[in-house]
């Protein structure tokens, strides 16, 4: 668990770790870890639910309601509606996602994974991530987990991030560095 790749800190990271334990100890770390990995979804597709969440200004019970509700649509678990609650009573309902973030960091962790943060200019295809998650772990002698992101200024090619290691092709870079070349050069 001491791996700079499993490192959490703060508020979020002392909740995560609890979780985390407390998962594994009454064996729910996976079913636990689903239930976050689709509350998490939840957020990024609700800009509605992502304010909810992060706003000071609903009290402890209106948060308390929503954080039941969502868990009976969703079917979160006990452990998880219940860890949901907590963060509602000790008013940390606005860290959820850095704390999902950190839980995330520790389960792979502790599954020998890696995850490897991808941005490219255009999504994906299956066979271009699954050809970049077997070279990858080739690489590292871990199994490889993507996120991947979209970001259309990075021109072309990839920018990988693995921990503290990052992989630079982007187009764009390579421009700024043949920009940076001709300057001297000129």
């Amino acid at each position: 668990m001491t791996s700079e790749d499993t490192h959490v800190s703060g508020v979020a990271g002392r909740y995560a770790i609890a979780l985390f334990e407390l998962a594994r100890e009454q064996n729910e770390l996976e079913a636990t870890e689903a239930a976050l990995i689709q509350l998490d979804g939840l957020l990024k597709e609700s800009e509605t639910l992502r304010r909810f969440v992060l706003s000071p200004l609903f009290s402890a019970h209106n948060q308390s309601q929503v954080v039941t509700l969502i868990s009976e649509k969703v079917d979160l678990g006990d452990l998880a509606q219940n860890f949901l609650q907590l963060l509602v009573k000790n008013r940390r309902l606005s860290a959820l996602s850095e704390i999902i973030a950190n839980f995330r960091k520790l389960t792979v962790g502790s599954r020998d994974e890696l995850t490897a943060e991808v941005v490219s200019a255009i999504p994906l295809g299956d066979a271009h991530a699954q050809q970049l998650k077997a070279e990858l772990s080739a690489k590292t002698g871990k199994h490889i987990t993507l996120n991947s992101k979209v970001d259309p200024s990075i021109l072309g090619g990839l920018v990988v991030k693995i921990g503290s290691r990052m992989i630079d092709s982007s187009i764009r870079t390579k421009l700024n560095n043949l920009k940076i070349a001709m300057k001297e050069v000129g």
